[in-house]
């Protein structure tokens, strides 16, 4: 019964943690004068986005979704 209590706020804590770092990667991105550098920057942020809403993609899914049974 803890565990699920404390679950939303450690999935809160991940979200702050990739929102701090995808910001971090923004800035770099824009301040970085090496191409192959704002490249790499732009991709791991796009990366750290898609997993940050992962879980709401695969409740819209579940629940909007095509029924496949």
């Amino acid at each position: 019964m803890e565990a699920q209590s404390q679950r939303p706020k450690g999935r809160e804590k991940t979200i702050s943690a990739l929102n701090v770092v995808i910001e971090t990667l923004n800035v770099a991105k824009e301040v970085s004068s090496i191409t192959p550098a704002k490249a790499v920057f732009g991709s791991v942020s796009v990366i750290l986005v898609i997993i940050r809403v992962s879980p709401l993609l695969i409740f819209l899914l579940e629940e909007c979704g095509p029924k496949w049974t």
